[in-house]
């Protein structure tokens, strides 16, 4: 039967945010479809594909009616006719129609909607889940290692604090249903003891906690008693990752720390960082420098030694040519994947490539304003990355992700979930 494209339809949904956003579905002429919803981000990059939202009064100027119209126009006759199996051909086409550099004219929502929706509708062509659709047939699938967020900082939960997330990483765990486990129980300690504290603010928009702390260090000494509570050991069983996103704070080489209130210059700020290494365990930190402060993000990652995870985000956009941009002075080292950052599957595709081709590690990531879309969980597990970050520990936008994974990992018939091998990320060498 045909797997070529037939109709391809756009809606608005709602997301997490109660914010509109684009769904799309893509139908075939063998029956068969595909669904997709685009996420969107508050903390952003500037080379990032931006959103088409149409401003004015409506829904505070979110609306997506224009980008819908996209979809259901010229992005929808375009593709029709299209073998459903051909992503790269796919994706260019919607990039040549776009025909800017952020996606602005379509919308980098209609066009990661759209590609999403393409690949699921040619998964269910081939009858298989998309991850299973995307593996490698030859390599046996393992799940990611879950990042999940407790507390929210910075542009998540109003900047009470600068770091923008403080997470958690199983990195002792045996499976990935024992890393949600483990992660269930230091999310539940981390509640009760801020609630004891007096510090319990509610809940930052990825679902960690959000922080009534009087400063970063507070926070991460919170963290570290939450997972002790828990009953593990710090750095052994539970580490720590942090989301800096200093970009929100900085700019030229200057950064004010609100919760110290200080402003520091580049090599402060890294001096600070690199204490909270010696004193806490820390095994990741994400953009730990402006997005604007190249020099100094290699400085940065140069003193931080390679078990330490120097995880770029607003660096590099999702963009295989900023990932080799990057890699060139050894700014960072591992990438933070997001479909809707690069706008399409296949530019996605291409920077976790550039990723492998620099020696980086690499992580799948959600967004702020999510849904109960799951496609990042297939990505991840089908692209073999071996890391997922979905935020934190609750809401449901979250949960379907982390759900998802236990759905694959049953499917593989694997105890609880293979996780990749310890001896593979760098805080284990």
């Amino acid at each position: 039967m045909s797997s070529k494209i037939k109709t391809v339809h756009g809606r608005r949904v709602w997301d997490s945010r109660g914010r509109p956003t684009v769904e799309v579905d893509v139908h075939l002429d063998c029956g068969n479809f595909g669904r997709a919803i685009a996420p969107a981000g508050a903390s952003t990059g500037s080379a990032e594909a931006v959103d088409k939202r149409d401003g004015g009064t409506i829904f505070g100027g979110y609306d997506v009616t224009g980008a819908i119209n996209a979809v259901n126009g010229v992005i929808g006759s375009t593709l029709a006719g299209m073998e459903v199996t051909e992503q790269g051909q796919i994706d260019q086409a919607m990039i040549d129609l776009d025909g800017t550099p952020n996606k602005n004219r379509l919308g980098g929502n209609a066009l990661v909607a759209t590609s999403m929706a393409v690949a699921h509708a040619a998964a269910a062509a081939e009858n298989l889940p998309l991850w299973q659709y995307l593996a490698n047939p030859h390599e046996t699938p393992f799940l990611p290692l879950p990042e999940i967020q407790i507390f929210g900082g910075g542009a998540h939960a109003g900047r009470r604090v600068d770091v923008q997330d403080f997470m958690v990483i199983a990195v002792g765990a045996d499976s990935y249903a024992q890393s949600l486990e483990w992660t269930a129980d230091v999310y539940r300690f981390a509640g009760q003891l801020m609630s004891d504290a007096g510090l319990m603010q509610g809940v930052a928009d990825e679902g960690g906690y959000w922080p009534a702390f009087s400063s970063n260090d507070q926070a991460l000494e919170f963290l570290v008693r939450a997972i002790e509570a828990a009953g593990f050991v710090a750095g052994q069983d539970v580490a720590i990752s942090l989301d800096i996103a200093a970009t929100d704070f900085g700019s030229n080489g200057r950064y004010h720390l609100s919760a110290d209130d200080k402003e520091v210059d580049s090599d402060g700020l890294s001096e600070m960082l690199l204490g909270w290494l010696q004193r806490y365990p820390i095994v990741a930190i994400e953009d730990p420098l402006g997005e604007d402060d190249a020099d100094a993000m290699a400085r940065f990652t140069a003193a931080a030694g390679d078990k330490i995870e120097i995880v770029a985000d607003d660096f590099i956009c999702t963009s295989a040519q900023r990932i080799a941009s990057a890699k060139s002075i050894n700014a960072c080292n591992t990438a933070l994947i997001k479909p809707n950052q690069a706008g399409t599957l296949s530019e996605s595709k291409a920077a976790l490539e550039a990723s492998r081709a620099a020696g980086w590690q690499a992580l799948v990531s959600a967004r702020s304003g999510e849904s109960e879309d799951t496609t990042i969980v297939h990505l991840a597990v089908g692209w073999g990355v071996k890391q997922l970050k979905v935020g934190s520990f609750a809401r449901s936008e979250r949960m379907a992700k982390w759900n998802e994974g236990l759905r694959i990992a049953e499917t593989l018939g694997q105890d609880g979930g293979r996780l990749a091998p310890r001896s593979s990320f760098p805080w284990a060498k």
